[in-house]
């Protein structure tokens, strides 16, 4: 639910600010399913394909649960975790979810909700409560309008104009300026590039630059490629930055659910070491920055997030499994010496002793105090007054401002213009930086390109329907977790409730 709103409310902003210059907005499509009709609300007109459809079905927070399988495989799973909140590793312990995080997730998809239905009756001139009406009873209403999708859209005033895509080029012929008998247009691509040579060519005289770092995704130790946020990867990256004179502030955009506690630190001292060298960072907060992501942002001369943003998560987890039941159900079986009582510890094919689980959730422990910490310290706060609102719970944007957590609510260009305040620049360039690919990288990606083209061309992709291949994808995601379980001492802060 939120993965996708918060970067709708950057976009909404963009299309409400292009409203102001009075030109007009003309939305146009054969089918609009939720994302891309909170969109098309703030056009000033909406045309619908006759056999399309607005789809509406509202947010939703389900995951998959493995308790049950994984009694049957015989494989134990040793968690240590800090925070009532802290959901991730409930797939591994649970066959449904705990009480705790329904509430925390209820609340999370209540305030999306209420955000997105609310904005689209304003912007369509809705009464309140039309979209929650047009949900929960679209089997009464279609059934009533003999499942014409397209008239039932109309007759609910979601759409103005039932046109088909020729009828549709031909009215926007008729309204919009053009030559030749066709309006004047312009593709994405196009107009993407053409930006980006305006910017270059403007910003060439400029000095001064504000570096525009991104940290997507789930938090890695070591080198990774982009997708993924490489520990040191981003560390060496501000150590760049550090070096050269004409950066004057950085912004780091963060859009990551957490990974690997130590990864995170590494992260949180690079930044550290480049706001001691007089340059400013501020956080922009993008769908979310939570846990791991929130590790990373609490040090930061400003943050800043969006109202659907899903930050905090702040606990801890570490997770290790055993497959000692398994193998001997196999009839294999671990046997040896070792000179402590804690040798061979982090063996899989041994049962997990008392010393080990202490020592683990020790260290478990030992991290949520950082992070207690550092937030405290960064926040202008207390350990105490910040682990009332930590424990693991998730916050939207919005009160995550009520409670401290961020400086301000605004989009990335906010974000832009508070780092060149703070260092006092009246011009400056906006610098992208992203990692630089190696030759390797290049060649896998190069590979990956052909195989996946090779698949396509097969008909691979095509044996599953698009909507069950999601399925699938979404089903799987507390498994997606363990593929990036680096951590060297095998502890973690992740956010479940945030898309990894």
């Amino acid at each position: 639910a939120g993965g996708g709103i918060s970067k709708l409310e950057e976009i909404s902003t963009a299309l409400l600010r292009f409203k102001k210059s009075g030109k007009p907005i003309i939305a146009v499509g054969d089918n609009f399913n939720q994302q891309q009709y909170f969109l098309a609300a703030h056009a000033d007109e909406i045309l619908l394909n006759p056999l399309g459809s607005v789809s509406i079905t509202g947010f939703g927070l389900y995951n998959s649960y493995f308790k049950a399988a994984l009694d049957k495989l015989n494989i134990n799973m040793h968690v240590f975790r800090v925070g009532d909140y802290k959901s991730a590793v409930e797939p591994f312990l649970r066959n449904n979810m705990s009480p705790n995080v329904k509430q925390e997730n209820r609340e999370l998809v209540d305030s999306l909700w209420q955000f997105y239905s609310s904005q689209v009756e304003h912007l369509r001139g809705l009464p309140d409560g039309a979209i929650d009406d047009f949900a929960n009873n679209l089997h009464l209403k279609l059934q009533a309008a003999n499942g014409d999708t397209s008239a039932l859209a109309k007759q609910q005033n979601l759409v103005d104009q039932i046109a088909t895509r020729t009828q549709m080029f031909a009215y926007l012929n008729e309204v919009l300026p053009g030559t030749d008998g066709e309006f004047d247009s312009i593709n994405m691509k196009a107009y993407l590039n053409h930006n980006r040579l305006t910017s270059r060519t403007s910003a060439a005289a400029k000095a001064h630059k504000v570096a525009l770092v991104v940290a997507k995704g789930s938090i890695v130790d070591g080198e990774q490629p982009e997708g993924t946020i490489g520990g040191d990867t981003l560390a060496s990256i501000f150590a760049r930055l550090r070096d050269e004179d004409e950066v004057k502030a950085v912004v780091l955009r963060i859009d990551s659910g957490g990974g690997s506690a130590f990864a995170s630190d590494i992260i949180r001292d690079a930044i550290s070491a480049t706001q001691k060298k007089g340059i400013p960072v501020v956080v922009s907060m993008g769908s979310y920055a939570a846990s791991g992501g929130y590790w990373i942002a609490a040090d930061a001369d400003r943050v800043l997030a969006l109202s659907t943003t899903l930050t905090g998560s702040i606990g801890v987890f570490g997770i290790v499994p055993t497959v000692e039941d398994s193998l001997a159900a196999l009839g294999v079986y671990s046997d040896g010496v070792g000179t402590t009582n804690i040798a061979g510890m982090m063996r899989l094919d041994r049962p997990m002793s008392k010393q080990s689980e202490m020592i683990f959730q020790a260290g478990v422990d030992n991290i949520y105090t950082r992070f207690i910490s550092l937030v405290a310290d960064g926040r202008n706060s207390t350990p105490a007054a910040v682990h009332e609102i930590a424990q693991g719970r998730v916050w939207t944007g919005e009160k995550a401002l009520g409670l401290g957590l961020v400086d301000q609510l605004g989009d990335l260009n906010d974000a832009i213009k508070v780092a060149a305040e703070l260092a006092n620049l009246a011009e400056y360039e906006v610098d992208y930086r992203r990692k630089p690919l190696t030759v390797y990288e290049q060649l896998l990606m190069e590979m990956s390109s052909n195989i996946s083209a090779s698949f396509t061309g097969l008909g691979i992709n095509s044996w599953l329907p698009n909507s069950l291949r999601q399925q699938a994808k979404v089903i799987l995601k507390p498994l997606q977790v363990l593929d990036t379980l680096t951590d060297p001492r095998g502890i973690y802060l992740y956010c479940d409730s945030c898309p990894l």
